[in-house]
């Protein structure tokens, strides 16, 4: 220390406030420190859930029906008769233009599916047809309920969501 200069004594009024204010910053620090897990927890948790949600199993296509021929001629008349079967029966889980998005799908524990992505679009039309004909889960099967053609009508007009 400097000659001439006197050490300042802290009060202990001075000290309480020391400390006061030491033990406010580490709390804060603490909060904050908390706070970030937390905030962090719940994004992973939230990512975990959508990816449980988001990736359905996959769904086993036989042979016999994955490489089935559609017999129903592609063309207006088709997609007419298949859009009014869609609109019917698919569009209130699938969505009015196919994205997934129909008024009952928020309630499904699975993505109904999006029929405009190449996933979709690049499997076959037997896949479509068996996938519809015997559902699975949530997908409600249409065998009994639509005749074969009405099917191939439903999957020929879906195949007019492609993008």
């Amino acid at each position: 220390m400097p000659k001439g200069k006197k050490k300042k004594t802290i009060t202990e009024s001075e000290k309480k406030n020391l400390h006061d204010n030491c033990t406010l910053i580490i709390n804060f620090n603490l909060f904050i420190m908390k706070t970030m897990k937390l905030f962090f927890a719940g994004i992973a948790l939230v990512a975990m859930s959508s990816a449980l949600v988001a990736q359905p199993a996959p769904w086993t296509v036989p042979a016999n029906f994955k490489s089935m021929k559609n017999p129903v001629d592609k063309g207006d008349a088709s997609n007419k008769a298949g859009k009014t079967l869609y609109d019917k029966n698919c569009a209130s889980c699938h969505g009015k233009i196919g994205l997934g998005d129909g008024v009952k799908a928020r309630a499904l524990k699975t993505f109904p599916g999006d029929f405009s992505k190449a996933e979709y679009q690049d499997q076959t039309d037997g896949d479509h047809f068996y996938k519809t004909k015997t559902g699975r889960g949530e997908m409600p099967k249409y065998e009994g309920k639509m005749s074969d053609d009405d099917i191939w009508n439903v999957v020929n007009y879906m195949r007019t969501f492609k993008k």
